[in-house]
C-alpha cells in the first residue's frame, strides 16, 4: 500500500490544508496519513485566527505514528512554530523519511500570518536540507531568498539561491504578469516554465492541492518533473470543472 503523510493545520472549510491534501491524496490512489500541526478559524471570506498544536501534542502524534507506519512521501503545510519545526526535523531523520514536499505556508490569501517569526529560518536550517521538492509562491520564495523578485530573471535567482539550503527541487509558482500562471521548476539545470492561462475569481487551497499531488505522484514512484506536470494539470482541471462555491467568499476544489 502506497501512503502519503500530511503535517498540516485544520481548516474547518475542508478546502485547504489538512483536508485539501487528504483529498488530493485519495484523488491519486494513495492512502492518506495525517498529522495536525495547528487548528484554524478560517472560512471561504478569511482566515480569522491560527492555534498552533502544543510541541508536545505535536510530538505525540508523530512518535505513535510513525513506530508503526511509515510513508513513502511526506508533505507540509502551516508548521506554525520553531518548536514544530525542530520536532519534524528528528522524527524525519530518525525513521529516515523521504519524499519530503515542503509548501512554506505563511501569510493565507486574505492576508492572515500563520507562522510565528523565527519559523523560515528554522525551515531553512533544518528542513530544506532534506526536502525534495520546495513549492513557495512568489512572496513566499521573497521571504525565504531575501530578496525581492519582480521579474522572470529574479524567480531564476530566486530558485537557484534556494537550492543552495539543499533543496533538490524548487517549484517558484504563480509567475508575472496577469495573462497566464507560469509556474518555474529548477532542479539545478535548466529552469522550465509551465504555463496555464491565468483563470478569473479566487480558490481556495490550491497551493496545497498542488504540492500535495506532487507529494502523491512521487509516492508512487514517478520522476520529479512528471510528478510536477502532472500536479498542475490535476489543480488546473479542478479549477475548470471541479470550483464550488459554499460560502460567500472563495471558491473550493472538491477534488
Amino acid at each position: 500500500m502506497t501512503t502519503a503523510l500530511t503535517v498540516a493545520g485544520f481548516d474547518p472549510t475542508g478546502g485547504a490544508g489538512l483536508q485539501a491534501d487528504i483529498k488530493a491524496f485519495h484523488a491519486h490512489g494513495v492512502y492518506a496519513l495525517s498529522v495536525a500541526s495547528s487548528i484554524t478559524a478560517q472560512n471561504t471570506l478569511g482566515v480569522s485566527d491560527v492555534y498552533a498544536v502544543s510541541p508536545e501534542i505535536f510530538e505525540r502524534q508523530l512518535s505513535v505514528l510513525l513506530s508503526d507506519i511509515t510513508p513513502d512521501t511526506v508533505k507540509t503545510g502551516i508548521l506554525p512554530t520553531a518548536d514544530i519545526v525542530e520536532i519534524l526535523d528528528r522524527y524525519i531523520r530518525k525513521y529516515n523519511l523521504k519524499n519530503l514536499v515542503i509548501d512554506p505556508v505563511t501569510v493565507s490569501t486574505s492576508g492572515k500570518t500563520m507562522t510565528e517569526a523565527g519559523v523560515p529560518e528554522a525551515v531553512k536550517q533544518k528542513l530544506l536540507p532534506l526536502c525534495e521538492c520546495f513549492t513557495p509562491n512568489i512572496s513566499e520564495a521573497a521571504l525565504y531568498s531575501g530578496m525581492d523578485i519582480k521579474t522572470e530573471a529574479d524567480i531564476d535567482v530566486a530558485a537557484r539561491l534556494l537550492r543552495e539550503f539543499g533543496v533538490k527541487t524548487v517549484i517558484i509558482t504563480g509567475g508575472q504578469g496577469f495573462t497566464s500562471a507560469t509556474d518555474t521548476f529548477y532542479g539545478g539545470a535548466e529552469f522550465i516554465r509551465m504555463e496555464t492561462p491565468l483563470k478569473p475569481g479566487t480558490y481556495h487551497g490550491t497551493g496545497c492541492l498542488y504540492s500535495g499531488a506532487i507529494a502523491a505522484n512521487l509516492a508512487k514512484g514517478m520522476t520529479m518533473l512528471e510528478s510536477v506536470r502532472l500536479a498542475k494539470e490535476f489543480v488546473t482541471n479542478a479549477i475548470d470543472t471541479r470550483a464550488i462555491y459554499p460560502g460567500g467568499g472563495m471558491a473550493i476544489l472538491d477534488v
